[in-house]
């Protein structure tokens, strides 16, 4: 069959090898422009020595006298054996390794290079690398006789390409998303090896060089095609941490196993937005808190969320979007400004305290005084003895306070706590006057006893000044709540109720819940008012890692 008088076959050819000369011209343009120095001057010498070689292999078939197609073909060994070294530089680069940058193994190339140049050059004296002969079949052309040279070279440039293409498809595996459309660009690219082979055992295709086919769609396939993860992969090479790749519109194209863990909305989700798929990742990206809280394996755990542009030269391609687990800094982070926080209320309580105790003591001061210029001998003492109690009881609070300062402190250890036994603990050691205690609290929880039992007495000492005659304990599963049924919050602030130094519901109770927060919040507790209940007050401590029993049964006790 023939087109324009030629044949089809030839023209085959001749399109074939003119589009890989095309093709890795084009690549070498794309090529300058990838950011990582190495990787581009490896790909760079990839698609020189490969372009170079597909279009001496297009001499070779369309050169009109069989002199010019020996010569071409000549070149083409010369030229097309530049690929092997190009080949190994790029994938050491590209997969992080430092082959390329060992001045032995450098200079061995070059010497076995030369050396294999020398066979070759030389070949029209010896012929021991390849002969040839003109044919007529399939169509007129010069048929290649491989010879043992040829085949010992072959085999070494293979074994070492076959290196090569190890530590791309091992950096692939390694790669926690899917690379399979890299993997399959890599094989295509060693597909026309089995062409060398046809060619040798066949006459099915003709004898001749067809490496330069798969270099050009290996070209086309990482940097027109998979060019976005054909630099991402080199990119997270070695990060271990949540990664989503955006292209340039915003689009979600690709997304590692972690990150599918950790936001299982992306299942099922490229080609989405960012915004559409994940709503708050992408509020954090425009905003300046970059940390996202996020429950993994069964822990509430912090990630720090930052992106990257990738590029090709001054283009934009997309964005890398990370998420690192921050979770220990942040969690100190959070701690200290609890701390200071908490620093900040106990300054504020003990100033207050200590106005009052001033104001109070000064008063009484003044009225023994005046009683005294008046005879009063009782009221005096009366005066002063109150005077002196009230200055005993600021040195109790700030004693309390440097205790609670203790306790506030980050917890080093935690253990199994029995709600029940420890809200009997801390009712015991306490002045009730006769008010009754109402348990349904078996199970245990995570924390720190004293603590524990410092929380529970500052919820029931509170209950007795706030009226109480009952109080309750309950049990849930994510914490446990303190119901009294004295004075509701009514229209009070519930805010108040936790600051030091504003003395809700009065001053001999206005440091008691406070306390509770504080003891409550070392534990990564917190503790609210629950204001819907409205016949007393409700403490609602949350956040609570709790373990109920199987068969959960109330019990209720009373004490005096």
């Amino acid at each position: 069959m023939a087109l324009f008088g030629l044949p089809v076959m030839f023209l085959g050819y001749v399109l074939a090898f003119a589009t890989a000369t095309v093709v890795c011209g084009a690549a070498l343009f794309r090529a300058r422009q990838v950011e990582d120095d190495a990787t581009r001057r490896g790909l760079v010498a990839l698609f020189v020595g490969s372009g170079g070689w597909a279009a001496w292999e297009l001499g070779f078939l369309v050169a009109p006298t069989p002199d010019l197609k020996y010569a071409s073909y000549l070149v083409s060994l010369v030229i097309g054996l530049t690929t092997v070294g190009a080949w190994l530089y790029f994938c050491s680069a590209y997969t992080g390794r430092s082959f390329h940058t060992d001045r032995t193994y450098r200079l061995g190339a070059v010497v076995v290079y030369l050396v294999i140049v020398v066979v070759k050059v030389t070949n029209p004296l010896h012929g021991y690398y390849f002969t040839t002969a003109y044919v007529a079949e399939p169509f007129p052309h010069l048929t290649v006789m491989h010879g043992t040279f040829h085949w010992v070279i072959t085999g070494l440039s293979y074994a070492l390409v076959a290196v090569g293409f190890f530590m791309l498809y091992e950096l692939f595996l390694e790669a926690d998303y899917d690379t399979h459309a890299l993997g399959a660009v890599a094989a295509l690219t060693g597909l026309p090896v089995l062409f060398d082979i046809v060619g040798f055992a066949t006459p099915a295709v003709i004898d001749m060089n067809y490496e330069p086919l798969g270099v050009a769609v290996f070209a086309v396939g990482v940097l027109f095609v998979f060019e976005e993860q054909f630099l991402a992969v080199q990119l997270t090479d070695g990060v271990d941490d949540p990664v989503v790749y955006l292209d340039d519109k915003g689009r979600i194209r690709q997304f590692n196993d972690q990150a599918r863990l950790l936001f299982p909305a992306l299942s099922g989700a490229v080609g989405s937005t960012l915004p559409a798929v994940l709503p708050d990742v992408a509020d954090r990206l425009s905003s300046e808190v970059r940390v996202i809280d996020r429950t993994y394996e069964g822990e509430r755990r912090h990630y720090l969320v930052s992106d990257t542009s990738f590029t090709m030269g001054q283009t934009d391609i997309g964005r890398i979007v990370v998420f690192t687990d921050v979770t220990r800094t942040e969690r100190q982070r959070r701690e200290l400004d609890r701390q200071n926080e908490q620093l900040e209320g106990f300054a504020a309580a003990i100033r207050h305290e200590l106005l009052n105790t001033l104001q109070i003591v000064n008063g009484r001061v003044t009225i023994a005084g005046e009683a005294l210029e008046d005879g009063d001998v009782q009221t005096a003492r009366d005066s002063l003895r109150t005077a002196s109690q009230t200055a005993d009881r600021m040195s109790d609070i700030v004693d309390d306070l440097a205790r609670l300062a203790r306790q506030g402190q980050t917890l080093e250890a935690t253990g199994c706590v029995d709600v029940d036994a420890a809200a009997r603990e801390a009712w015991n050691g306490l002045e009730t006057d006769g008010i009754s205690l109402s348990l349904r609290a078996e199970g245990s929880i995570d924390a720190d006893a004293g603590r524990t039992h410092g929380l529970f007495e500052s919820a029931f000492a509170f209950a007795r000044h706030n009226g109480a005659s009952v109080v309750s304990v309950t049990l849930r599963d994510d914490g446990f709540v303190i119901t009294d049924d004295g004075d509701p919050v009514g229209t009070a602030n519930p805010e108040d109720f936790f600051a030091y130094g504003v003395s809700v519901p009065d001053a001999a109770a206005g440091m008691l819940l406070p306390n509770l927060r504080t003891l409550a919040r070392t534990h990564g507790w917190e503790a609210t008012i629950d204001t819907a209940y409205t016949e007393g007050v409700r403490l609602v401590v949350s956040g609570v890692d709790v373990r109920l029993p199987t068969d959960e049964v109330g019990s209720e006790g009373q004490a005096a």
